[in-house]
């Protein structure tokens, strides 16, 4: 049996009722400091601008959802974001429903804020050695130290196996002078 998705119409008649709990809008109100008491018809007005104020936001995200090449019945928050993005009426509401990023999206961007950082800082910022090797590249080249291949001073590589264990770790191995 298929499910009803249709959506409610607003009623075109004036019944004196919301569909939000009335209740639960005079607390969110008592929530204001600056809102000492509300009466009960400033409260049933604010929820019924809320009512349509939602209904807005649903018709404008249900017609970016139309305007995709593989529509959909249902509304995502992606939907919602792309509407507040798009639509110049919804734009005070872009810093509380932000468009989402993939993981590999935020990873990439930090990496490449992290670049910018370090090409402004120079090459003495703290992570390169006094030859203006960066740790990444110490790394890739098995350099321990920033006195010299083991960090000894002299020019010696250090055998992998002179650690208590098997595997090198170059990380743990890099000294951190100040």
């Amino acid at each position: 049996m298929p499910y009803n998705n249709a959506p409610i119409e607003p009623p075109e008649e004036i019944t004196g009722s919301t569909a939000l709990p009335l209740a639960r809008v005079k607390k969110i109100i008592a929530q204001d400091e600056d809102i000492a008491q509300c009466s009960n018809s400033a409260s049933f007005a604010i929820a019924v601008a809320t009512e349509n104020f939602i209904r807005y936001l649903a018709e404008q995200a249900h017609t970016v959802v139309k305007s995709e090449r593989k529509p959909r019945r249902n509304i995502a928050y992606k939907d919602i974001a792309t509407a507040v993005s798009r639509i110049d009426n919804l734009e005070f509401l872009s810093d509380t429903v932000p468009k989402t990023k993939t993981y590999r999206q935020y990873r990439e961007e930090k990496a490449r804020e992290a670049e910018e950082r370090a090409a402004a800082t120079g090459p003495m910022n703290g992570t390169n050695g006094e030859n203006g090797a960066s740790v990444f590249d110490m790394m890739r080249n098995g350099q321990n130290g920033a006195n010299g291949v083991n960090g000894t001073g002299d020019a010696r590589p250090q055998s992998s196996h002179s650690r208590t264990h098997s595997h090198p770790d170059p990380i743990r191995d890099i000294e951190m002078s100040g």
